[in-house]
């Protein structure tokens, strides 16, 4: 399956790259590409692994804002 994810409050590099390891460590995810200038996350995911709630779960437990 392929989201994008809206993060209104990722503002910095160190915010790319702490998403970037989260989520490129949990299995299901198959690859994110993160645009910090739009707020977005790109991903591609397998729907048998992980869902999209878990990602939104994983993102909110970091303290970002997923709308």
């Amino acid at each position: 399956m392929k989201q994008i994810i809206k993060v209104p409050n990722m503002r910095s590099t160190k915010d790319v790259s702490n998403i970037r390891s989260a989520l490129s460590s949990r299995e299901g995810v198959i690859a994110c590409q993160i645009k910090k200038d739009n707020k977005e996350i790109d991903i591609v995911y397998d729907n048998y692994f992980i869902k999209l709630d878990d990602i939104y779960n994983l993102l909110e437990d970091m303290g970002y804002t997923v709308l």
